[in-house]
């Protein structure tokens, strides 16, 4: 494994890391400032419109500094600014935290962005398909990332402490991945390009894939255990199972993704994986009792897994797009599918039913399906 490609997948692996330690403890977070769900809701959103408002111009930054400089900073920055949660409870207090939410998210767009496009440029290297590795390192660190923190709240670390040491390890492996990283040249320095570009028309079709895809991923990571509970009555012990089984297949399938994506192609893997996830969840809706949904939601997983790391791909090696570019347009259409999906889905399960609601979800993956099979490679 080649220098830029273990940088690469250390930096997938500090974002799901420091994210996952922090979310760990929103609890915590809500208690120290003495605000409700819907409150703490509100915040999250601030981190969701930061990182929407960041990925479209992220490909204008990378044009003019290369993603190796915009990955470091933003992942300096990302990782500086967690530990400055619990300290905006003394001042200026809700305000003060709904801005470091928002500030968080800015640079956790620009950190998606730039590190796929240093991988993108890493799977270029390699002259195969490795993008789903990196993705499965984001998901490892992810786990790990929760298990560091029920540990930190196990052993009633304060939340300044532990989000310190977080941070602290997490920036010595991003100084150590910056000298590893691929030193890609700015670009077009002495043109005026726009500074924002939506997604052209090439780029749409694989943006709306990863937008249903990454819409499914929202409602399952939001909504699965409140299905467990509410629809197929799981006892509350057991219902956490099918959010860890998704996930559990999600990081299978993001392993195993590149050596499918060799051997059958992009273009069959996406129609595979759409097959997969559609017939997922609706097995988990058509048969609400809890071992079905258990096994509905690891074919859920298994199918998502692939779609992105690939969406990326596509996008980081269009002809006619610089890497960052293309990047941003489908990060930005995708990226919404997380923003918008999970609150659409509790609208309409408080207008119908949380069964009925994630029936959208699954009308998205057939959706998701069909244009796979109509993209043409």
């Amino acid at each position: 494994m080649t220098p830029p490609r273990i940088a690469v997948n250390l930096i997938f692996f500090i974002n799901g890391f420091v994210h996952a330690n922090l979310a760990a403890r929103f609890p915590k977070v809500q208690e120290l400032f003495q605000i409700d769900d819907g409150t703490f809701g509100f915040v999250l959103l601030a981190t969701s419109l930061g990182a929407l408002m960041a990925m479209p111009f992220t490909g204008w930054l990378i044009i003019r500094n290369g993603s190796r400089k915009i990955a470091i900073i933003s992942a300096f920055l990302y990782c500086v600014f967690v530990p400055l949660v619990p300290l905006t409870e003394v001042m200026p207090g809700i305000s003060g935290l709904v801005f470091v939410f928002f500030v968080m998210g800015i640079t956790a767009g620009m950190l998606d962005v730039s590190m796929n496009a240093q991988a993108v440029m890493v799977e270029q290297q390699y002259q195969k398909p490795i993008m789903t590795s990196f993705h499965a390192l984001f998901s490892v660190g992810m786990a790990i990332g929760a298990g560091c923190g029920a540990l930190f709240v196990k052993l009633e670390t304060s939340l300044l402490l532990h989000l310190s040491l977080i941070t602290l390890f997490s920036l010595v492996g991003a100084a150590w991945a910056r000298y590893r990283l691929i030193h890609d040249k700015p670009q077009q320095k002495n043109s005026e390009g726009p500074a924002f570009r939506l997604p052209n028309a090439a780029m749409v079709s694989i943006g709306v894939i990863a937008f249903c895809c990454m819409l499914g991923e929202g409602a399952m990571a939001d909504w699965s255990t409140n299905y467990m509970v509410n629809i197929v009555q799981a006892n509350k012990a057991f219902a956490p199972i099918g959010l860890a089984t998704f996930a559990l297949a999600m990081t299978t399938g993001r392993f195993v993704g590149d050596a499918a994506r060799i051997k059958w192609g992009d273009k069959n893997l996406m129609i595979g994986c759409g097959v997969i996830s559609t017939i997922g969840i609706i097995l988990t809706l058509v048969f609400p009792s809890p071992y079905i949904a258990i096994i509905g939601f690891f074919l859920t997983g298994l199918g998502l897994s692939a779609i992105v790391p690939i969406a990326y791909s596509i996008a980081g090696n269009a002809k006619d797009l610089p890497p960052g570019v293309g990047l941003a347009m489908v990060t930005t259409v995708g990226y919404s599918g997380f923003l918008f999906g999970p609150p659409l889905i509790g609208l309409l399960a408080d207008w119908y039913t949380l069964r009925v609601a994630l029936g959208l979800v699954a009308g998205l993956f057939i959706i998701m399906t069909l244009l796979s099979i109509r993209y043409k490679a």
